[in-house]
């Protein structure tokens, strides 16, 4: 399970905690993965210009970029951003990781201005997830793309709190398999993931079919590493394991969040 640290990589084809209080619809079938990805990944706010994509692909140690696709809580312009932009990198040999910043907990003591709902989180999930998967299709990634919800930190010790963060959760789940996208999630491994692997294993339905989660060890891993035993095993994982990085490859100059990745990835055509 550890990812590699080669350019390239490898693509194949491929009643408890955090439940509203009311019953949440039957789960949907979790779609297939159309690819998965498994190598070194990075991802920065606004997404480079193509002549650093290509320079960084014939130069750099990664072979998958994480995009910030949508959401009301998205921190960057994306003015390269484009369905035109998107199958250039691919065409080039990128792998995507799709991430939707969407609503963020009640209790989170961020700046994040779009906050969940505490009395109807499932609905408003479902109708970011519904979101999540325009977006996606708008620039191009089809079905069986995975799309990452990104959950930041809170107080996890405000059970209520928790409760509202799930009950979001499974309603965005379920509409991003409703559409035949592979619905996986951004969380910290000691606070939001934390949460999250005890809803799953304990048995909640509609959790993330895959987990990249924010554990910053210097560890490009995500095996050894991984905080929640055999949990989202079988190429379902994303470790984020330094932040902040600023690197040169080919005289181009990014700043960027560096991933061990072993997990689907955006389907592209």
């Amino acid at each position: 399970m550890s990812a590699s640290p080669s350019a390239a990589g490898t693509t194949s084809p491929s009643p408890t905690q955090g439940q509203s209080a009311t019953p949440a619809p039957p789960s949907v079938p979790r779609p297939q993965p159309g690819a998965v990805f498994s190598g070194l990944a990075f991802d920065t706010c606004t997404a480079p210009g193509l002549a650093t994509m290509d320079t960084w692909r014939k130069n750099s140690p990664f072979g998958a970029a994480a995009v910030y696709i949508g959401g009301r809580n998205r921190g960057c312009a994306q003015p390269q951003l484009t369905s035109s932009w998107v199958k250039s990198v691919d065409t080039a040999g990128w792998k995507l990781v799709p991430l939707y910043v969407g609503a963020q907990a009640p209790c989170q003591s961020g700046r994040s201005p779009y906050r969940i709902d505490a009395a109807n989180p499932a609905p408003q999930g479902a109708a970011d997830g519904a979101d999540a998967v325009a977006k996606a299709s708008a620039l191009g990634m089809r079905a069986g793309s995975a799309l990452y919800l990104d959950v930041e930190a809170f107080n996890t010790g405000d059970a209520a709190c928790a409760d509202a963060v799930l009950g979001y959760l499974q309603g965005w789940t379920r509409a991003v398999h409703q559409k035949g996208y592979v619905a996986g999630t951004y969380a910290y491994a000691t606070s939001s993931a934390a949460v999250i692997a005890r809803a799953a294993q304990q048995g909640a339905p509609d959790m993330p079919a895959a987990l990249w989660y924010a554990q910053y060890d210097g560890q490009a891993d995500t095996a050894a590493t991984f905080p929640f035993g055999s949990q989202w095993s079988g190429h379902r994982r994303g470790h984020q394991y330094l932040v902040n990085q600023k690197e040169t490859h080919g005289g181009a100059t990014v700043t960027v969040d560096r991933n061990a990745w072993d997990a689907p990835v955006a389907v592209i055509g």
